[in-house]
């Protein structure tokens, strides 16, 4: 899993967080559905957004069937069934993970990073990455989407920063990764039959991109400097104040392009505009190490306790309360054979590492290993009601409170 734009499940309501897994479930499936089983290890939290923009973007027609289904059990979900996004929104967010997901694995080639620093090991790299590359263009061709900008853009990545030195313009460097964010945000306007969004779409798609580029590389500054990896802010030499500018920047770049288009629905467009215009912000302060959000550290709404472990590749998916096992009668204690068995299930169904469980011998609840919190939960706003919410100066701060109730209080944030 990478990608940016993670919330922490405290800040989403409970429809919210509903509409984000179903979102990030279709990308996975789609990846399955289109390019098979390995093609999964693509999914990634921006990609989601894609998706999230074409179905804000699309008027409600067909029922419900037309845009979500039933996804069988599966190990990330506690063996649990879900209702998933599907159609073109879903495909079109595949496909573009798909090839930047080659293209990030090709610059880890390139780096030579960790087993693929092993010419075995790479050559097998980038056989996968060719393949991703043809398939991603396939599935982009069904949709009207032409890859060849994504792929164009990674070649043209790696000549800029080859030139790259000190008194680079940083922004010259993160050119190629707009570009290709740019043209995947516009296709969604085209999917969605809404031509007149595809030139703010574009802008924030752009914007987008500079953000993934800059705090990709803020994140990693200290390990490329101690690994002697390139990094473009190190190359550059540009100061991290001056790459904050640029960051808060583009922040606002988005929510001004977002202001342009014209969504299906303002209910339709909340997870959007939740995710893009106050997400990114948070995003930027992860980065930085300077602000996040504010629950009491550990804590969510409801009062289950999280831990801030990491997953084997990244912050792990921001799940869903999960429906643990059926605990134990009070008073009841199951002997070692039965309570291993039971150990036994929860470990290969994965329900340990990714959701909530209950201790198969006392039947306490416990936390899952990878649950992940990656903010200063010390002060988020969690009201309940936005009634008397006027604009974005009452309620417990207006956009904060849009995020935690399911009501719809008219702001405009």
């Amino acid at each position: 899993m990478f990608g940016i734009v993670r919330p922490c499940r405290h800040r989403l309501s409970e429809s919210m967080r509903a509409e984000w897994m179903a979102h990030l479930c279709g990308l996975c499936l789609a990846l399955r559905g289109d390019h098979g089983q390995f093609a999964r290890v693509a999914t990634n939290y921006d990609g989601l957004v894609i998706s999230v923009l074409v179905e804000a973007q699309s008027p409600r027609t067909g029922g419900a069937d037309a845009w979500r289904r039933t996804a069988g059990p599966c190990p990330l979900r506690g063996m649990r069934t879900a209702s998933v996004a599907r159609g073109e929104g879903a495909r079109l967010a595949a496909s573009v993970s798909l090839v930047l997901a080659s293209a990030k694995m090709r610059d880890h080639v390139a780096d030579g990073d960790g087993l693929l620093a092993r010419r075995p090991v790479a050559a097998a790299a980038r056989k996968v990455a060719a393949k991703w590359d043809r398939a991603g263009a396939r599935t982009g061709s069904d949709l009207g989407f032409d890859t060849a900008v994504l792929v164009d853009a990674v070649e043209r990545q790696a000549g800029i920063e080859a030139l790259a030195g000190s008194g680079t313009p940083l922004l010259a460097i993160t050119e190629p990764t707009e570009t290709a964010t740019a043209a995947a945000f516009g296709h969604t306007a085209v999917l969605a039959g809404r031509p007149a969004n595809r030139a703010p779409l574009e802008e924030a798609g752009r914007l987008f991109g500079r953000l993934a580029h800059l705090l990709d590389a803020v994140e990693d500054l200290e390990e490329d400097a101690a690994g002697g990896a390139w990094n473009p802010i190190a190359v550059t030499g540009t100061g991290l104040a001056e790459v904050r500018r640029l960051c808060d920047d583009a922040v606002h770049g988005v929510r001004l392009a977002l202001r342009e288009v014209d969504f299906a629905s303002k209910g339709q467009g909340r997870l959007a505009h939740l995710l893009l215009a106050h997400e990114l912000e948070r995003a930027v302060d992860r980065a930085f190490g300077t602000a996040g959000c504010g629950h009491r550290h550990g804590e969510d709404p409801g009062g289950d306790v999280r831990h801030g472990a990491q997953g084997w590749f990244g912050p792990p998916p921001v799940m869903p309360p999960g429906a643990p096992p059926e605990p134990p009668r009070q008073g009841r204690r199951r002997g070692p054979v039965h309570g291993c068995a039971v150990w036994a299930v929860l470990f290969c169904s994965c329900q340990v590492c990714c959701t909530d469980y209950t201790d198969p011998w006392n039947g306490k609840k416990r936390d899952a290993w990878c649950d992940n919190c990656d903010c200063d939960c010390s002060d988020c706003s969690d009201c309940s009601d936005c009634s008397g919410c006027d604009g974005c100066g009452d309620c417990c701060n207006c956009c904060d409170c849009c995020s935690n109730c399911d009501c719809d209080c008219g702001c405009d944030c």
